[in-house]
Protein backbone atom coordinates (compact mmCIF):
# COMPACT_ATOMS: atom_id res chain seq x y z
CA UNK A 1 0.00 0.00 0.00
CA UNK A 2 1.24 3.32 -0.62
CA UNK A 3 1.26 6.24 1.35
CA UNK A 4 -1.39 8.05 -0.27
CA UNK A 5 -3.99 4.51 -0.50
CA UNK A 6 -3.49 4.85 3.82
CA UNK A 7 -4.28 8.34 3.84
CA UNK A 8 -7.37 8.23 2.06
CA UNK A 9 -8.71 5.20 4.31
CA UNK A 10 -8.34 7.35 7.17
CA UNK A 11 -10.23 10.15 5.30
CA UNK A 12 -12.88 7.83 5.35
CA UNK A 13 -12.88 6.98 9.03
CA UNK A 14 -14.89 9.56 10.35
CA UNK A 15 -17.67 8.53 7.54
CA UNK A 16 -17.37 4.66 8.48
CA UNK A 17 -18.01 5.04 11.97
CA UNK A 18 -20.90 7.32 11.82
CA UNK A 19 -22.63 5.23 9.33
CA UNK A 20 -22.11 2.19 11.54
CA UNK A 21 -23.48 4.33 14.54
CA UNK A 22 -26.28 5.07 12.66
CA UNK A 23 -27.07 1.78 10.93
CA UNK A 24 -26.99 0.03 14.76
CA UNK A 25 -27.32 2.39 17.15
CA UNK A 26 -24.85 1.39 18.91
CA UNK A 27 -24.19 4.04 21.83
CA UNK A 28 -20.20 4.88 21.60
CA UNK A 29 -17.13 3.59 19.96
CA UNK A 30 -13.29 4.78 19.53
CA UNK A 31 -11.03 4.30 16.71
CA UNK A 32 -6.87 4.13 16.71
CA UNK A 33 -4.44 3.73 13.69
CA UNK A 34 -0.96 3.27 13.29
CA UNK A 35 0.93 3.63 10.48
CA UNK A 36 4.47 3.18 9.53
CA UNK A 37 5.51 3.89 13.89
CA UNK A 38 3.00 6.53 14.33
CA UNK A 39 -0.32 7.40 15.50
CA UNK A 40 -2.08 8.96 12.40
CA UNK A 41 -5.98 8.26 13.60
CA UNK A 42 -7.18 8.65 17.35
CA UNK A 43 -10.87 9.74 18.08
CA UNK A 44 -13.71 8.97 19.71
CA UNK A 45 -17.66 9.48 19.12
CA UNK A 46 -20.81 8.62 21.11
CA UNK A 47 -21.34 8.57 24.88
CA UNK A 48 -20.29 6.54 27.61
CA UNK A 49 -23.66 5.95 28.53
CA UNK A 50 -27.04 6.06 27.29
CA UNK A 51 -28.97 8.69 28.97
CA UNK A 52 -25.67 10.56 29.73
CA UNK A 53 -23.81 13.31 27.87
CA UNK A 54 -20.17 12.09 28.67
CA UNK A 55 -18.65 11.40 25.23
CA UNK A 56 -16.15 9.22 23.98
CA UNK A 57 -12.51 10.14 23.84
CA UNK A 58 -9.04 8.12 22.95
CA UNK A 59 -8.90 7.91 26.27
CA UNK A 60 -11.97 6.32 27.70
CA UNK A 61 -11.56 3.08 29.14
CA UNK A 62 -13.26 0.38 27.37
CA UNK A 63 -13.58 -3.50 28.55
CA UNK A 64 -11.24 -5.51 26.14
CA UNK A 65 -12.83 -8.65 26.24
CA UNK A 66 -10.79 -11.39 24.34
CA UNK A 67 -8.57 -8.24 22.78
CA UNK A 68 -7.11 -9.09 26.02
CA UNK A 69 -5.35 -12.38 24.02
CA UNK A 70 -3.29 -11.06 21.73
CA UNK A 71 -2.24 -8.04 24.41
CA UNK A 72 -1.80 -11.49 27.22
CA UNK A 73 0.75 -12.93 24.44
CA UNK A 74 2.77 -9.95 24.18
CA UNK A 75 3.09 -9.88 27.86
CA UNK A 76 4.38 -13.82 27.71
CA UNK A 77 6.52 -12.35 24.30
CA UNK A 78 8.50 -10.20 27.09
CA UNK A 79 8.92 -12.87 29.40
CA UNK A 80 9.97 -15.09 27.18
CA UNK A 81 12.58 -13.09 25.66
CA UNK A 82 13.77 -12.27 29.12
CA UNK A 83 14.41 -15.61 30.00
CA UNK A 84 11.82 -16.26 32.69
CA UNK A 85 9.79 -18.88 30.83
CA UNK A 86 9.44 -20.16 27.42
CA UNK A 87 6.77 -20.89 25.07
CA UNK A 88 7.42 -24.76 25.28
CA UNK A 89 7.42 -24.83 29.30
CA UNK A 90 5.78 -27.30 30.68
CA UNK A 91 2.50 -26.04 32.77
CA UNK A 92 3.14 -28.32 35.41
CA UNK A 93 7.14 -27.26 35.86
CA UNK A 94 5.20 -23.61 36.90
CA UNK A 95 1.97 -25.21 38.32
CA UNK A 96 2.66 -28.84 39.67
CA UNK A 97 -0.94 -29.29 40.82
CA UNK A 98 -2.38 -28.33 37.26
CA UNK A 99 -3.98 -31.61 35.49
CA UNK A 100 -6.32 -32.29 32.57
CA UNK A 101 -8.45 -36.00 32.10
CA UNK A 102 -5.59 -37.79 30.10
CA UNK A 103 -2.08 -37.79 32.03
CA UNK A 104 0.09 -37.95 29.35
CA UNK A 105 -1.14 -34.34 28.27
CA UNK A 106 -1.02 -33.50 32.09
CA UNK A 107 2.23 -34.20 31.89
CA UNK A 108 3.15 -32.93 27.98
CA UNK A 109 1.15 -29.86 27.89
CA UNK A 110 2.88 -26.38 27.37
CA UNK A 111 2.06 -22.84 27.31
CA UNK A 112 2.16 -22.78 23.24
CA UNK A 113 -0.39 -25.58 23.48
CA UNK A 114 -2.94 -23.11 25.72
CA UNK A 115 -2.52 -19.90 23.80
CA UNK A 116 -2.99 -21.88 20.57
CA UNK A 117 -6.28 -23.76 22.07
CA UNK A 118 -4.84 -27.14 21.03
CA UNK A 119 -4.72 -28.98 24.44
CA UNK A 120 -7.91 -31.00 23.28
CA UNK A 121 -10.30 -29.14 25.86
CA UNK A 122 -13.35 -28.58 24.84
CA UNK A 123 -14.89 -25.08 23.33
CA UNK A 124 -15.10 -23.10 26.38
CA UNK A 125 -14.08 -25.46 28.78
CA UNK A 126 -14.78 -23.44 32.27
CA UNK A 127 -17.11 -20.86 31.15
CA UNK A 128 -20.22 -22.07 32.46
CA UNK A 129 -18.68 -22.61 35.78
CA UNK A 130 -17.90 -18.40 36.36
CA UNK A 131 -21.46 -18.20 35.24
CA UNK A 132 -22.48 -19.68 38.51
CA UNK A 133 -20.06 -17.89 40.32
CA UNK A 134 -17.18 -19.96 40.75
CA UNK A 135 -13.56 -18.54 41.03
CA UNK A 136 -10.53 -19.10 38.87
CA UNK A 137 -8.72 -21.61 41.40
CA UNK A 138 -11.80 -23.52 41.54
CA UNK A 139 -12.49 -23.56 37.79
CA UNK A 140 -9.09 -24.62 36.63
CA UNK A 141 -8.68 -27.24 38.98
CA UNK A 142 -12.43 -28.55 37.93
CA UNK A 143 -10.46 -28.66 34.42
CA UNK A 144 -9.27 -31.97 35.02
CA UNK A 145 -12.87 -33.32 34.57
CA UNK A 146 -13.30 -32.05 31.56
CA UNK A 147 -13.38 -34.13 27.83
CA UNK A 148 -10.23 -34.13 25.73
CA UNK A 149 -10.23 -34.10 21.92
CA UNK A 150 -6.81 -35.16 20.37
CA UNK A 151 -3.89 -33.72 21.82
CA UNK A 152 -2.41 -31.24 19.55
CA UNK A 153 -4.57 -32.55 16.95
CA UNK A 154 -7.67 -30.52 17.73
CA UNK A 155 -8.42 -27.19 17.72
CA UNK A 156 -11.41 -25.13 20.73
CA UNK A 157 -11.12 -21.90 22.08
CA UNK A 158 -10.61 -22.03 25.60
CA UNK A 159 -10.51 -18.93 28.29
CA UNK A 160 -9.80 -20.95 30.76
CA UNK A 161 -7.19 -23.30 29.28
CA UNK A 162 -5.46 -19.84 28.00
CA UNK A 163 -6.23 -18.75 31.51
CA UNK A 164 -4.25 -21.40 33.30
CA UNK A 165 -0.70 -20.52 31.03
CA UNK A 166 -1.21 -17.28 32.03
CA UNK A 167 -1.21 -17.99 35.68
CA UNK A 168 1.99 -20.47 34.90
CA UNK A 169 3.99 -17.85 33.08
CA UNK A 170 3.07 -15.55 36.18
CA UNK A 171 4.14 -17.85 38.68
CA UNK A 172 7.17 -18.75 36.96
CA UNK A 173 8.28 -14.71 37.30
CA UNK A 174 6.93 -15.02 41.30
CA UNK A 175 4.40 -12.70 40.60
CA UNK A 176 0.02 -12.41 39.40
CA UNK A 177 -0.96 -12.13 35.84
CA UNK A 178 -1.80 -8.38 36.75
CA UNK A 179 1.43 -7.54 38.11
CA UNK A 180 3.60 -9.21 35.37
CA UNK A 181 1.10 -7.59 32.60
CA UNK A 182 1.88 -4.02 34.56
CA UNK A 183 5.50 -4.26 34.91
CA UNK A 184 6.45 -6.20 31.43
CA UNK A 185 4.02 -4.03 29.28
CA UNK A 186 1.98 -1.13 30.52
CA UNK A 187 4.80 0.64 32.39
CA UNK A 188 7.52 0.73 29.77
CA UNK A 189 4.83 1.78 27.28
CA UNK A 190 3.02 4.45 29.26
CA UNK A 191 -0.11 2.35 28.87
CA UNK A 192 -1.67 4.04 32.33
CA UNK A 193 -5.24 3.52 31.59
CA UNK A 194 -4.89 -0.40 31.12
CA UNK A 195 -5.07 -3.18 33.61
CA UNK A 196 -5.87 -6.83 33.82
CA UNK A 197 -7.82 -5.75 36.79
CA UNK A 198 -11.64 -5.02 36.78
CA UNK A 199 -11.20 -2.75 40.02
CA UNK A 200 -9.65 -0.49 37.64
CA UNK A 201 -11.78 -0.42 35.27
CA UNK A 202 -14.76 0.21 37.67
CA UNK A 203 -12.73 3.25 39.43
CA UNK A 204 -12.13 4.90 36.03
CA UNK A 205 -13.68 8.36 35.71
CA UNK A 206 -13.57 8.38 31.74
CA UNK A 207 -14.64 4.33 31.35
CA UNK A 208 -17.62 3.33 28.55
CA UNK A 209 -20.22 1.58 30.35
CA UNK A 210 -21.45 -1.36 29.15
CA UNK A 211 -25.01 -1.63 26.88
CA UNK A 212 -27.19 -4.16 25.67
CA UNK A 213 -29.60 -4.21 22.55
CA UNK A 214 -33.44 -5.11 23.83
CA UNK A 215 -36.55 -3.97 21.64
CA UNK A 216 -34.85 -2.13 19.56
CA UNK A 217 -32.99 0.49 21.99
CA UNK A 218 -30.04 0.24 23.70
CA UNK A 219 -29.74 0.40 27.40
CA UNK A 220 -26.98 0.59 30.54
CA UNK A 221 -25.70 -2.91 31.27
CA UNK A 222 -23.20 -4.86 33.61
CA UNK A 223 -20.61 -7.48 32.35
CA UNK A 224 -19.76 -10.71 34.53
CA UNK A 225 -16.81 -9.52 36.52
CA UNK A 226 -13.72 -11.22 34.39
CA UNK A 227 -10.98 -11.49 36.97
CA UNK A 228 -10.87 -15.16 37.23
CA UNK A 229 -10.15 -15.24 33.01
CA UNK A 230 -8.02 -12.12 33.69
CA UNK A 231 -5.09 -13.28 30.59
CA UNK A 232 -7.78 -14.48 28.22
CA UNK A 233 -10.44 -11.40 28.89
CA UNK A 234 -10.01 -9.33 31.66
CA UNK A 235 -8.33 -6.48 30.38
CA UNK A 236 -9.37 -3.07 30.22
CA UNK A 237 -7.72 -0.31 27.98
CA UNK A 238 -8.14 2.84 26.22
CA UNK A 239 -6.99 3.76 22.21
CA UNK A 240 -4.68 6.05 23.12
CA UNK A 241 -2.54 2.95 25.49
CA UNK A 242 -3.52 0.54 22.30
CA UNK A 243 -1.95 2.53 20.04
CA UNK A 244 1.28 2.36 21.85
CA UNK A 245 0.78 -1.32 22.00
CA UNK A 246 0.50 -1.74 18.39
CA UNK A 247 3.45 0.41 17.58
CA UNK A 248 5.19 -2.16 19.21
CA UNK A 249 4.07 -4.94 17.71
CA UNK A 250 4.66 -3.13 14.26
CA UNK A 251 7.94 -2.60 14.92
CA UNK A 252 8.97 -6.36 16.00
CA UNK A 253 8.92 -5.36 20.13
CA UNK A 254 11.10 -1.70 19.81
CA UNK A 255 9.03 1.01 21.24
CA UNK A 256 10.39 4.51 21.40
CA UNK A 257 14.34 3.72 21.04
CA UNK A 258 14.12 0.91 24.08
CA UNK A 259 12.71 -2.97 23.26
CA UNK A 260 10.42 -3.81 26.02
CA UNK A 261 9.95 -7.36 24.00
CA UNK A 262 12.01 -9.74 22.12
CA UNK A 263 11.43 -9.72 18.49
CA UNK A 264 11.80 -13.95 18.33
CA UNK A 265 9.62 -14.30 21.12
CA UNK A 266 6.99 -11.99 19.88
CA UNK A 267 7.57 -13.77 16.42
CA UNK A 268 6.27 -17.01 17.42
CA UNK A 269 2.87 -15.98 18.26
CA UNK A 270 2.54 -15.21 15.04
CA UNK A 271 3.05 -18.65 12.81
CA UNK A 272 0.22 -20.89 12.62
CA UNK A 273 -0.57 -23.45 15.61
CA UNK A 274 -3.49 -24.72 15.01
CA UNK A 275 -6.18 -24.61 12.07
CA UNK A 276 -8.90 -22.74 13.49
CA UNK A 277 -11.46 -21.03 11.13
CA UNK A 278 -12.39 -17.87 12.28
CA UNK A 279 -16.20 -17.62 12.07
CA UNK A 280 -15.80 -13.87 11.96
CA UNK A 281 -13.72 -13.94 8.63
CA UNK A 282 -14.72 -14.07 5.28
CA UNK A 283 -15.93 -17.38 4.01
CA UNK A 284 -13.28 -18.99 2.01
CA UNK A 285 -10.44 -17.54 3.61
CA UNK A 286 -7.90 -20.14 5.43
CA UNK A 287 -7.57 -19.57 8.89
CA UNK A 288 -5.15 -20.40 11.49
CA UNK A 289 -4.95 -19.77 15.10
CA UNK A 290 -1.33 -18.66 16.72
CA UNK A 291 -0.24 -17.61 19.85
CA UNK A 292 -3.51 -15.03 21.10
CA UNK A 293 -3.88 -14.26 17.67
CA UNK A 294 -5.90 -14.61 14.90
CA UNK A 295 -3.53 -15.68 11.83
CA UNK A 296 -4.26 -15.51 8.27
CA UNK A 297 -2.99 -14.33 5.00
CA UNK A 298 -4.92 -12.21 2.70
CA UNK A 299 -5.59 -11.93 -1.08
CA UNK A 300 -2.39 -10.75 -1.83
CA UNK A 301 -0.42 -13.23 0.56
CA UNK A 302 0.08 -10.92 3.26
CA UNK A 303 -0.06 -12.30 6.93
CA UNK A 304 -3.00 -10.53 8.75
CA UNK A 305 -3.39 -10.62 12.55
CA UNK A 306 -6.73 -10.33 14.19
CA UNK A 307 -8.76 -10.59 17.10
CA UNK A 308 -12.31 -9.71 18.15
CA UNK A 309 -13.07 -9.17 21.89
CA UNK A 310 -16.91 -9.98 22.97
CA UNK A 311 -19.08 -9.90 26.16
CA UNK A 312 -22.63 -10.60 25.12
CA UNK A 313 -24.15 -8.10 28.29
CA UNK A 314 -21.78 -5.52 26.40
CA UNK A 315 -18.84 -5.16 24.79
CA UNK A 316 -17.28 -5.63 21.22
CA UNK A 317 -13.95 -4.53 20.12
CA UNK A 318 -11.58 -5.68 17.40
CA UNK A 319 -7.88 -5.24 16.56
CA UNK A 320 -5.96 -6.14 12.92
CA UNK A 321 -3.12 -5.44 12.16
CA UNK A 322 -1.07 -5.98 8.83
CA UNK A 323 2.56 -5.97 9.74
CA UNK A 324 4.49 -6.27 6.33
CA UNK A 325 2.51 -2.65 5.57
CA UNK A 326 3.18 -1.61 9.13
CA UNK A 327 -0.77 -0.67 9.47
CA UNK A 328 -3.02 -1.48 12.09
CA UNK A 329 -6.50 -0.50 13.39
CA UNK A 330 -8.16 -0.58 16.73
CA UNK A 331 -11.90 -0.46 17.50
CA UNK A 332 -13.48 -0.31 20.57
CA UNK A 333 -17.60 0.13 21.36
CA UNK A 334 -19.64 0.16 24.50
CA UNK A 335 -22.36 -2.10 23.16
CA UNK A 336 -22.81 -6.19 23.22
CA UNK A 337 -21.40 -7.88 19.61
CA UNK A 338 -23.24 -7.23 16.56
CA UNK A 339 -20.49 -6.78 14.30
CA UNK A 340 -19.91 -3.19 14.56
CA UNK A 341 -15.81 -2.92 14.99
CA UNK A 342 -15.18 -5.90 12.78
CA UNK A 343 -16.66 -3.89 9.97
CA UNK A 344 -14.90 -0.67 10.53
CA UNK A 345 -12.30 -2.72 10.77
CA UNK A 346 -12.65 -4.84 7.47
CA UNK A 347 -14.39 -1.74 5.68
CA UNK A 348 -10.79 0.63 6.35
CA UNK A 349 -8.57 -2.04 4.98
CA UNK A 350 -11.01 -2.61 2.04
CA UNK A 351 -10.88 1.26 1.15
CA UNK A 352 -6.75 1.28 1.74
CA UNK A 353 -6.91 -1.66 -0.72
CA UNK A 354 -9.24 -0.85 -3.15
CA UNK A 355 -10.40 2.84 -2.77
CA UNK A 356 -13.79 1.24 -2.05
CA UNK A 357 -15.75 -1.18 -0.05
CA UNK A 358 -16.14 -4.08 -2.10
CA UNK A 359 -18.75 -5.31 0.52
CA UNK A 360 -21.62 -4.01 3.08
CA UNK A 361 -19.47 -5.01 6.02
CA UNK A 362 -22.08 -3.55 8.80
CA UNK A 363 -24.51 -5.98 7.17
CA UNK A 364 -22.20 -8.97 6.72
CA UNK A 365 -21.17 -9.01 10.25
CA UNK A 366 -24.13 -8.32 11.83
CA UNK A 367 -25.78 -11.50 9.64
CA UNK A 368 -22.00 -13.59 10.71
CA UNK A 369 -22.67 -12.31 14.32
CA UNK A 370 -25.90 -13.15 14.86
CA UNK A 371 -25.59 -16.47 13.60
CA UNK A 372 -22.97 -17.55 15.75
CA UNK A 373 -25.13 -15.89 18.89
CA UNK A 374 -27.48 -18.69 18.13
CA UNK A 375 -24.79 -21.47 19.79
CA UNK A 376 -25.88 -23.37 22.50
CA UNK A 377 -29.70 -22.50 22.17
CA UNK A 378 -32.19 -25.50 23.02
CA UNK A 379 -34.02 -27.04 20.19
CA UNK A 380 -37.01 -27.39 22.11
CA UNK A 381 -39.31 -23.66 22.73
CA UNK A 382 -39.81 -24.44 26.67
CA UNK A 383 -42.47 -21.02 26.45
CA UNK A 384 -44.75 -23.16 24.68
CA UNK A 385 -45.73 -26.75 26.44
CA UNK A 386 -46.96 -29.06 24.07
CA UNK A 387 -50.71 -29.19 24.21
CA UNK A 388 -51.22 -32.96 25.77
CA UNK A 389 -48.19 -32.04 27.93
CA UNK A 390 -48.01 -34.82 30.61
CA UNK A 391 -48.58 -33.99 34.23
CA UNK A 392 -46.17 -33.12 36.94
CA UNK A 393 -45.34 -35.75 39.70
CA UNK A 394 -45.53 -34.60 43.38
CA UNK A 395 -43.21 -31.85 44.52
CA UNK A 396 -41.72 -34.41 47.09
CA UNK A 397 -40.71 -36.08 44.27
CA UNK A 398 -37.93 -33.89 42.93
CA UNK A 399 -37.13 -31.84 46.24
CA UNK A 400 -34.07 -32.32 47.72
CA UNK A 401 -30.12 -31.85 46.96
CA UNK A 402 -28.42 -33.58 44.06
CA UNK A 403 -24.33 -33.91 43.41
CA UNK A 404 -21.96 -33.03 40.83
CA UNK A 405 -18.29 -33.30 40.99
CA UNK A 406 -17.78 -30.47 37.95
CA UNK A 407 -20.79 -28.08 39.43
CA UNK A 408 -21.44 -28.66 42.77
CA UNK A 409 -24.21 -29.60 44.76
CA UNK A 410 -27.66 -28.82 43.18
CA UNK A 411 -30.69 -28.09 45.41
CA UNK A 412 -34.35 -28.37 44.45
CA UNK A 413 -37.28 -26.81 46.75
CA UNK A 414 -40.22 -25.26 47.12
CA UNK A 415 -40.65 -21.70 46.48
CA UNK A 416 -42.54 -18.75 48.01
CA UNK A 417 -45.26 -18.80 44.98
CA UNK A 418 -45.21 -22.63 45.59
CA UNK A 419 -43.68 -23.77 42.88
CA UNK A 420 -40.26 -25.12 42.31
CA UNK A 421 -36.72 -23.80 42.67
CA UNK A 422 -33.17 -25.19 41.94
CA UNK A 423 -29.89 -23.55 43.66
CA UNK A 424 -26.95 -23.54 41.83
CA UNK A 425 -23.23 -22.42 42.49
CA UNK A 426 -21.15 -20.72 45.64
CA UNK A 427 -23.40 -17.81 45.83
CA UNK A 428 -26.38 -20.09 45.87
CA UNK A 429 -28.34 -18.86 42.99
CA UNK A 430 -32.06 -19.27 42.37
CA UNK A 431 -33.59 -20.44 39.34
CA UNK A 432 -37.24 -20.87 39.15
CA UNK A 433 -38.44 -23.99 37.43
CA UNK A 434 -41.25 -24.12 34.85
CA UNK A 435 -43.31 -27.38 34.29
CA UNK A 436 -42.73 -28.56 30.39
CA UNK A 437 -44.19 -32.05 30.48
CA UNK A 438 -43.90 -34.97 33.00
CA UNK A 439 -40.71 -35.10 34.56
CA UNK A 440 -39.23 -31.86 32.20
CA UNK A 441 -39.40 -28.23 33.75
CA UNK A 442 -37.43 -25.42 32.00
CA UNK A 443 -35.41 -22.45 33.85
CA UNK A 444 -34.08 -18.84 32.13
CA UNK A 445 -30.41 -19.44 32.26
CA UNK A 446 -28.05 -16.30 33.43
CA UNK A 447 -24.51 -14.83 32.80
CA UNK A 448 -22.50 -14.15 29.68
CA UNK A 449 -23.30 -17.86 28.24
CA UNK A 450 -26.83 -17.36 28.79
CA UNK A 451 -29.49 -18.84 25.74
CA UNK A 452 -33.17 -17.62 27.02
CA UNK A 453 -34.84 -20.72 28.62
CA UNK A 454 -33.21 -24.29 28.49
CA UNK A 455 -34.35 -27.60 30.03
CA UNK A 456 -34.35 -29.87 33.48
CA UNK A 457 -35.10 -33.30 33.26
CA UNK A 458 -35.43 -35.17 36.52
CA UNK A 459 -35.00 -39.10 36.32
CA UNK A 460 -37.14 -41.35 38.41
CA UNK A 461 -37.33 -44.47 39.86
CA UNK A 462 -40.02 -46.51 42.04
CA UNK A 463 -41.50 -42.85 42.33
CA UNK A 464 -38.69 -40.91 43.43
CA UNK A 465 -36.20 -39.03 41.40
CA UNK A 466 -32.86 -40.55 41.50
CA UNK A 467 -30.86 -37.65 39.59
CA UNK A 468 -31.74 -34.65 36.97
CA UNK A 469 -30.26 -33.31 33.86
CA UNK A 470 -29.68 -29.65 33.13
CA UNK A 471 -29.67 -29.33 29.50
CA UNK A 472 -27.48 -26.03 29.20
CA UNK A 473 -25.10 -27.51 31.55
CA UNK A 474 -24.85 -30.71 29.68
CA UNK A 475 -23.31 -29.74 26.32
CA UNK A 476 -19.93 -31.58 27.17
CA UNK A 477 -21.40 -34.67 29.25
CA UNK A 478 -21.11 -33.34 33.01
CA UNK A 479 -25.15 -32.30 33.28
CA UNK A 480 -26.34 -34.76 35.58
CA UNK A 481 -26.48 -34.70 39.17
CA UNK A 482 -26.85 -37.56 41.05
CA UNK A 483 -29.13 -37.23 44.34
Amino acid sequence: MTQAQVTAAVGRLDGLVGNAMRRTGVPGVAVGVVYRGKVVYEKGFGVREVGKSDKVDPETVFQLASLSKPLSSTVVSGAVGRGVVGWDDRIVDHDPGFALKNPYVTRNVTVADLFSHRSGLPDHAGDLLEDLGYQRDYILRHLRLEPLAPFRASYAYTNYGFTEAGVAVAAAARTNWPQLAAETLFKPLGMDHSSYRRADYDKAVDKASAHVEADGRWKPSTTENADSQAPAGGASSSVDDLTRWMRLQLDNGAFEGQRPVGPAALDRTRIPHSVAMDPLAPAGEPGFYGLGWNVRYDERGRLRLNHSGAFDLGAATEVTLLPGERLGIVVLTNGQPIGVPEAVAAAFFDIAQNGRQTVDWPAFYRKVVQAAAHTGISPTNYAEPPANAAPAKADDVYTGTYANAYYGPLTVTRDHSGGLSMTLGPRRMTFPLQHYTGDTFSYRTQGENAVGLSGVTFHTRSGHATSVTVEHLDAKGLGTFHR
